[in-house]
């Protein structure tokens, strides 16, 4: 299955820039971050939504919608945390509202494919943890209807 349209698309963006043009790129995405609204959670956050591995301690959360999307929300509580905010920036911008069937598919590699090969282990280890729980996300949406569906009527 494959990913989401708006992550290629992005992925297609950054694959011809140079070191320094795709880190500005990345710079502006960060500049555009807003931590998760006071409606979706409050301080001190449930650490069952940080991030695993995140140095920049992220927290990760999805909100239903009325499409059967989800919403992606985050905070990124170390203010030197850029690339977390920037990847923040990212996943909401392209993996909300999309069919969560392909969220829920989306492959840890494309962290390389939008920051470079060059990313530190740990910076990408962080990264990835948000993906993850992004992905674990979706993956318990189409767990919790698979059930639902197994429980109606007419079921086998």
């Amino acid at each position: 299955m494959p990913i989401p349209a708006p992550l290629t698309e992005l992925v297609e963006e950054l694959r011809p820039l140079d070191r320094n043009e795709r880190s500005e790129t990345l710079l502006d995405y960060a500049d555009h971050f807003e931590p998760v609204a006071p409606e979706v959670a409050l301080r001190p956050f449930d650490e069952r939504h940080r991030a695993p591995r995140c140095e920049s301690d992220a927290y990760v959360w999805a909100t239903d919608r009325p499409d059967g999307t989800l919403k992606f929300h985050f905070a990124v509580e170390n203010p030197q945390g850029v690339s977390a905010k920037a990847w923040a920036v990212i996943l909401d911008q392209t993996l909300s509202g999309q069919p969560i069937e392909q969220v829920a598919m989306v492959p840890g590699d494309v962290l390389y494919d939008i920051f470079g090969r060059d990313l530190s282990m740990g910076k990408g280890q962080g990264l990835l943890g948000m993906l993850e729980l992004v992905t674990f996300e979706a993956q318990k949406r189409l767990t919790e209807r698979r059930v639902k569906a197994m429980r109606e009527p007419g079921a086998r």
